[in-house]
């Protein structure tokens, strides 16, 4: 039995990715994302949304730990399962736990954030979670998520952020290097945003190894 692990990044998928955990990265395209899943065959018993968020509470810190109870995506809900939730929550103390909801753009700034935070409730932000979600109802699977806070409702992504990602959740290096070049100010801000992520990434691991096999979902 397998658990699929739905990430944005590369990195993120070879943190959840083990023995029992089948990992795709979705890169920040949805419909190429959806395809992935889409052509997968064999036995898996759940799926996961699990990786980096961004913050739309005010309350939400980096590093900070979301088990969602729902994924939504405009007027589409999804329940997560709530044993699998639960399981995440034993493992996990100190967890958040609330809505997610999945966007298919990046939202760099705290307008666009606490916009949606006032108009939905949801505590976090992704591209992946409505994805699977969707996924996981088409193939009649028990949900979860589990989403890692790497930038803050204050916070404003630098130019180079939003260029940074590939289709297949590797880093456009080129891309980022000339959004640089074009505006060396922003480095300060890229320099904040790396060490924020940095962070997330290491609490991602740390809760991989606190949820154990198959990410509580087995």
């Amino acid at each position: 039995m397998t658990i699929l692990a739905v990430t944005g990044l590369t990195r993120e998928a070879e943190i959840a990715g083990t023995e029992d955990v089948v990992a795709v990265a979705g890169g920040g395209d949805a419909a190429g994302l959806a395809r992935k899943l889409d052509a997968l065959h064999g036995d898996i018993t759940g799926v996961i949304s699990i990786g980096l968020a961004g913050a739309l509470s005010p309350l939400l810190k980096v590093g900070d730990v979301v088990i969602a109870d729902q994924i939504t995506f405009g007027a589409e809900k999804w329940r997560c399962d709530n044993l699998w939730r639960v399981a995440l929550a034993a493992k996990l103390p100190g967890a958040h736990q609330g809505p997610l909801i999945g966007s298919n753009i990046i939202l760099e700034n705290p307008l666009a954030k606490a916009a949606l935070y006032d108009a939905t409730g949801a505590l976090a932000v992704d591209m992946e979670s409505q994805v699977a979600a969707r996924f996981a109802a088409s193939r009649g699977l028990k949900l979860a998520g589990l989403r890692i806070i790497s930038d803050d409702a204050s916070h404003v992504l630098p130019p180079a952020a939003l260029v940074a990602m590939r289709p297949d959740g590797g880093i456009a290096l080129t891309r980022v290097l000339w959004s640089v070049v074009k505006n060396p100010l922003q480095i300060p801000a890229l320099i904040r945003t790396g060490r924020a992520s940095g962070k997330a990434f290491a609490q991602l691991l740390r809760c991989r190894d606190l949820c154990g096999s198959g990410l509580c979902g087995i």
